[in-house]
């Protein structure tokens, strides 16, 4: 299986996709323990600030070394340079707020899942043409579930995941199943600051545990 396949099948069962950054190592490396204990296997990152590409590879190697089958992401990528330097940091996928043509063409010709944010039809077609597989709808809170259900059939090949304002509840997570995404994006619900901060790694564990349930109920009810 390729690895482009292999990233969207394993968000794909997990059902979410959890995100999040913190500017300390420590807390990052935790989070990313407390979540792999919980069953998550795949993980995005946030790039934001200089602390971001030195977390990351920090947290490349100890996935290497205690975290087999995980497969790190880095998110909010926004230009070239940036998809060059998390590709030399060995980032398994990635993802950006919106749809770049440079970072798609040199991602997607590595053989790297390069998930773009859409919120048009527009934007959604420009994706597709170049051969985006998997749309992240972004932000989710504007777009809501019914605008997904009134364009999917449009998109019969795409896989839609959406990022925003997504609760950890049932309903939350079920209006946007029901609308057709394969997983749900979930950061400051799921990985609050006040968690990260005060270091509740057995919360964090806890609850994506909670998530992953529900969303294992919502696809055997569907």
């Amino acid at each position: 299986m390729n690895n482009i396949q292999n990233a969207i099948d394993t968000i794909a069962k997990q059902g979410i996709l959890p995100l999040y950054f913190h500017t300390d190592e420590t807390i990052s490396l935790e989070i990313l323990r407390a979540l792999y204990r919980a069953g998550i296997k795949a993980v995005e990152y946030t790039n934001r600030g200089p602390e971001a590409v030195l977390n990351f590879r920090k947290m490349v190697a100890i996935r290497d070394l205690e975290l087999p089958g995980m497969l790190l992401g880095i998110g909010t990528i926004k230009n070239i340079e940036q998809a060059k330097e998390y590709y030399a940091a060995k980032a398994d996928f990635f993802i950006s707020p919106g749809f770049v043509p440079e970072v798609s063409d040199f991602i997607q010709g590595q053989g790297i899942l390069y998930s773009p944010g859409c919120m048009t039809p527009t934007e959604i077609i420009t994706a597709e043409n170049a051969g985006i597989k998997f749309i992240k709808l972004f932000p989710g809170n504007i777009l809501s579930p019914e605008f997904l259900s009134s364009i999917k059939d449009i998109f019969p090949s795409l896989n839609f995941m959406t990022t925003g304002g997504v609760d950890t509840t049932h309903t939350s997570i079920k209006s946007w199943f029901s609308a057709g995404v394969i997983a749900v994006g979930m950061g400051s619900k799921l990985i609050s600051k006040k968690r990260m901060d005060e270091a509740d790694y057995n919360v964090i564990e806890n609850e994506t545990r909670k998530v992953l349930e529900i969303v294992q109920t919502i696809k055997k009810q569907s």
